[in-house]
């Protein structure tokens, strides 16, 4: 079964989505909470907690420098049980976090890497996880399909490195469209990210496709008449 965790930084949808029994974490990210005008990140943060007091939520580190990451991420996992700290899987300077993910789960701390793409990253985000500890790494498929790159492979040969660590989730994330949580379902993907648009279209499955036809051309009308266009 794939879970799907809400991909958001909006407070009203976040509690909105709280209460759908489809939902079972959420996740956010510095440019989620950017695009929503959110300037405290720990007040944002707690208050969402507040929302989701038992469900998984991922909470990114947002230092370029590993030892403030470490601090950072010391500070974000002591808000909650059910907090996970996303750490990138580099810097910026393309340094890798995979020593800083060993010490954070050697302190208990639950990881969600962040922004993998390749197989080289997903062999050392995997090698570097204690197998005795929940953790995450999400691997942006939408964005690997960016690239003219089918994505399927990718998240394969992840499922399989994954295979024999029981406690390593594979996040499918970054989808562009609904067809990607079937996809994700097809191949046993532990989890998917779904914004709020693409999580009210999952109502859509199997839908006539002469009704949504109809649908369309409706839209496309009314939109036309809103727009009081005369020619």
């Amino acid at each position: 079964m794939t879970s799907i965790f809400a991909d958001g930084a909006n407070l009203q949808q976040i509690s909105a989505l709280n209460q759908n029994s489809i939902i079972s974490g959420f996740t956010t990210n510095p440019t989620l909470m950017n695009k929503a005008g959110i300037r405290d990140y720990e007040r944002f943060a707690k208050d969402v907690l507040n929302i989701i007091e038992d469900k998984s939520l991922s909470l990114e580190v947002f230092s370029d420098d590993l030892a403030e990451m470490k601090r950072q991420a010391v500070k974000i996992s002591s808000w909650g049980k059910n907090v996970f700290v996303k750490i990138p899987v580099t810097n910026t300077m393309s340094i890798p976090t995979s020593e800083l993910v060993k010490e954070l789960n050697e302190s208990g701390i639950k990881v969600n890497v962040t922004a993998v793409m390749s197989p080289t990253q997903i062999r050392d985000v995997l090698d570097s996880f204690d197998s005795e500890l929940e953790n995450y790494f999400s691997v942006f498929a939408g964005r690997i399909a960016d690239t003219g790159r089918d994505p399927l492979p990718i998240m394969i040969e992840a499922l399989e490195r994954a295979s024999s660590n029981k406690n390593a989730k594979l996040i499918w994330a970054s989808p562009r469209e609904v067809l990607n949580y079937y996809q994700a379902k097809s191949i046993g993907c532990d989890i998917i990210t779904m914004t709020d648009d693409l999580i009210r279209k999952l109502d859509l499955e199997n839908l006539n496709l002469e009704d949504y036809s109809l649908e369309t051309v409706k839209m496309f009308r009314n939109d036309a008449i809103s727009a009081g266009f005369e020619l």
